[in-house]
Parts: structure tokens; sequence; C-alpha cells
């Protein structure tokens, strides 16, 4: 007794094997999923020989990222969601010359404001690394940092302008960010 073999199966498992790739547009290469210290990448695999690479997800272009009905305070010109080096935010579509930016979150913090140059706020930013801190919207001129949310109250040993709030192993606490001062304070749940 014979069995019949349905060849259809092998040629669907054949294409399932099949290899699909992209083809290098300087050199015609295969192109391949990289990987550096700063993400993803798309790149030839003649390399070094091409070097040619991409990023993996194509970004929509500037258009589609304009935000409509926007204008932009200092030049007049529409605003639009850009992606950078922090993460995304707002700014003028006619950079480089108009350089104004926006955060693309609003906060409902109390302003606080700066203990060194009593003119500017704290603002929240984040650093290179991803961590937030806190430093004078007057920077350059002003270079106040804190590394932990201010707190506009005053120290009542030194009389800083500020204070911090951290969190330990203790609970939420106060302190005064002056490094000569060592005041303290836990805060009541």
């Amino acid at each position: 007794m014979a069995n019949k073999i349905d060849e259809q199966l092998f040629s669907v498992h054949k294409r399932a094997l099949a290899r699909e790739y992209e083809v290098c547009p300087k050199c015609g290469g295969e192109l391949t999923v990289r990987h550096s210290k700063h993400g993803s990448f798309v790149g030839c695999g003649n390399y070094p020989a091409c070097d040619y690479i991409r990023p993996t997800a194509q970004h929509e272009n500037l258009a589609a990222q304009l935000i409509s009905g926007s204008e932009c305070p200092e030049c007049g010109h529409e605003l639009a969601v850009k992606s950078g080096r922090y993460g995304l935010f707002i700014g003028c579509s006619q950079y480089p010359a108009c350089q104004h930016i926006e955060k693309l979150e609003s906060r409902d913090e109390a302003e606080v404001s700066c203990p060194q140059c009593h003119q500017g706020a704290l603002e929240q930013r984040t650093s290179r690394y991803g961590k937030p801190f806190y430093a004078c919207n007057r920077y350059p001129k002003c270079r106040f940092i804190v590394n932990y949310p201010p707190v506009a109250e005053a120290c009542p040993e030194c009389g800083f302008g500020i204070l911090v709030k951290r969190h330990g192993a203790g609970g939420d606490r106060l302190e005064c960010p002056s490094k000569t001062c060592r005041y303290r304070r836990t805060l009541a749940d």
C-alpha cells in the first residue's frame, strides 16, 4: 500500500524558508539589522566597503508632524512635533532660522523661584541619561541646579531660599540643598 504524499506541503515549506531581504541602494548588497550603543539601525552587509545606513524606523516627514493652527511666538510660522535627543518636543518649523522650542507636556506644579538669582524660576529638565533635574530657566545667565524636586519653602536653619523633597527608606522628607546645612524634616503621610 503506497501512501500518497502531498507535494504542495513541500513547496509551501520551501517558500517559507526562502529569505526575503532588502537591497542596498548604494552597492546592491544585502541590508541587515545592526546594533550599536546608540540603538538598532539597518546597514549594508558589505561594510566596510559600503557605508550605507538608515534608522530602523522610517520617520514621518515634517509635513505630517506640523501642528495645524499653531503659531510660533517668535517668527509666526507653524509649530511642529519633533523628536530630539531627550525625546519629543515642540519646535518651530523654520529651524534653524528660528530656534523656538516648547515642552511637549505641561506640568501643573507651583512655580518655585530660583534661590540664587531671584529672577528666574526652577523648571524640570532631563539629563542626557534620562534623569530629571531642576534648573533655573535663565540658564546660562544663572546656573543653579538641584537633583530633587524643589519646594518653595525657606530653610528654617540657614535661610536658604528652597528645600528639596527626597524619598528615603524612612519615607518622604524635606532637606536643605545647601551643602553646609544639614536640615532635614520628615513629612507626615
